[in-house]
């Protein structure tokens, strides 16, 4: 596994990529006790800046957790093509029409009695530190690797993978 640790723009690419092919995270929230507090949360989009966006009841713990301190982790795993992403940042949570109005998804009625519902919110996470686990030739070429590996008896060779910091 090679590291390449990407910046800016190409960081936002990598972490737009990865999260939205994974689409679910575990969102953990009070990062300074044990155990963290974690749950899936099904990721709403990935923006041009790299915050991610979820959709969320205000009377969650979640939320209320956020209000306390805005410090997040987010795991995000596709295993189909082995790529991870482990995102540390900044949440907020908006109660706003306009932010629900342009985050809103149909999908989210079944939480929800519609975008007016009163206990609708949107989370925004910006991104502190990023770091990234993607297979670069995908799981089929990975799987052939292994089971030739375990065939010959040789070591597989783990040179199509990449790793590294992203850094927004």
């Amino acid at each position: 596994m090679s590291t390449e640790n990407l910046t800016h723009a190409d960081a936002i690419k990598k972490i737009k990529e990865l999260s939205e092919n994974a689409k679910i995270c575990m969102f953990c929230t009070e990062l300074d006790k044990a155990p963290i507090n974690s749950r899936p949360m099904s990721l709403q989009e990935t923006d041009e800046e790299g915050n991610l966006w979820f959709i969320s009841s205000d009377t969650s713990n979640k939320n209320f957790e956020i209000k306390e301190d805005k410090k997040v982790q987010l795991f995000f795993m596709n295993n189909g093509d082995y790529q991870y992403l482990s995102v540390y940042g900044d949440a907020t949570v908006y109660k706003d029409k306009a932010t629900i109005d342009d985050k809103w998804s149909e999908k989210a009625n079944a939480w929800f009695d519609g975008k007016d519902d009163p206990t609708v919110s949107i989370i925004r996470v910006e991104p502190k530190e990023s770091y990234y686990w993607d297979t670069k030739a995908g799981k089929l070429v990975s799987i052939l690797t292994f089971v030739a590996a375990a065939i010959t008896g040789k070591k597989a060779d783990n040179s199509d993978g990449v790793e590294g910091n992203a850094t927004v």
